[in-house]
Parts: structure tokens; sequence; C-alpha cells
């Protein structure tokens, strides 16, 4: 600006910037890139949140699949338990019935039907129930009239069975007595094998 005289005077009053922008632009963007950082965080912790939970609910629904109930056959596989009720109630009534003159045929259906600990203890025994039928004229009859599978899995099985036994000395009347067995089977090959029996 020039004076009349001659004199220039600058201008020193502030300009406005164009690059600037309003006040209000301007204070904008240093909050936004505070808070830019918050975000990213907050994003991360959730997405950890949230691939816990989903962990967490994994091994939940694996343990209720493997639950005693869910794995056990006897409640779902019809076929599988009739087999091997079938199969168990076979050989007790094999193994548990002789007469005089069919002692070592007995023993062989022992030995085929038998193992593990069932057959040593069954093993003990039969060396005097064979002297016994023999000085005795004794007959055994023995029948499963009721069995029940408590656990079935794929190679092994738990039943509780009930016998009815008949005992007949030659010359006097026969004797009708009952047994409950807990018998555990394992399945070889295509038949189920009693591995264990208990007197309950």
């Amino acid at each position: 600006m020039t004076r009349p005289g001659g004199t220039t005077v600058q201008d020193t009053s502030p300009k406005p910037d164009p690059a600037a922008g309003d006040d209000g632009a301007g204070t904008a963007e240093p909050d936004t890139a505070r808070r830019a950082p918050w975000r990213r965080v907050l994003a991360a912790g959730l997405a950890v949140v949230l691939l816990a939970a989903g962990a967490v609910l994994l091994v939940k629904g694996q343990q209720l699949r493997d639950t005693p109930a869910t794995s056990n056959r006897a409640l779902t596989d019809t076929a599988g338990t009739h087999r091997v009720v079938g199969d168990v109630s076979s050989a007790l009534g094999a193994v548990f019935s002789y007469n005089p003159r069919s002692t070592a045929a007995t023993r062989e259906a022992a030995e085929r039907l038998l193992a593990g600990r069932a057959l040593q203890q069954y093993a003990a025994l039969f060396g005097q129930v064979e002297k016994q039928a023999a000085d005795q004229k004794l007959t055994l009859t023995s029948q499963a009239v009721r069995a029940g599978v408590t656990r079935l899995g794929t190679r092994s099985a738990h039943l509780l069975v009930f016998l009815d036994q008949v005992y007949e000395r030659e010359g006097k009347d026969a004797t009708t007595a009952a047994a409950q067995l807990s018998v555990t089977a394992e399945l070889r090959g295509d038949r189920w094998i009693i591995v264990d029996i208990t007197s309950r």
C-alpha cells in the first residue's frame, strides 16, 4: 500500500491459508489420527475373544458327544446287542451244563468260549466238577433266562445274566436253583468270547 507522499506500507494482517481450510477441518485430522490405533487394537482384541469363545464351544460340544451315555452302543445298536446276548447266553449254557458222560465235551467248549480270567477260574474249578459228576452221577443243566447288556462298545461288552440251573442226581429228585452273573465279553473274530464272570 502506498500512502500519499510516496511512502509504502506493508499489510501485516494475517491472511487466510487456502490449504488449511476452516478451523473445524484443521483440528479434526489430528483427532482422527489419534483414534485410529485404538480402533485397530479394539478390533484385534475382539477377534481374539471370538476365537477363544469358539474354541471353548468346540471343546464343550466334543465333551457332550463323548459322554458315557452317547458312547454306549447298547442304547442304540439293537442288532449288536442282540448278537452279544445270543453269544454269551449260548456260551454260559454250554460251559455250565454237563453230565457224567459229557465232561470232556464241556471242557472243550469252555476252551473255545472262555478266555482270560474267566477261563483260568473255570479250569481251576472244573477238575473238582468232573470228579463230582462221576462220583455222584450228577447232571447239571443251565439256561440263560434273561440277559441285559449294560454297556456295549465296538470290541467289549458288559452284561447281567440270570441263569436257571437244574441239578439231577441219579435216583433223586431234581433241584432247581437260580444264578445271577456279571459277565464281560470281548469280540474276537466273529464271536463274543467271555473273559470275566462274577457271581452276584
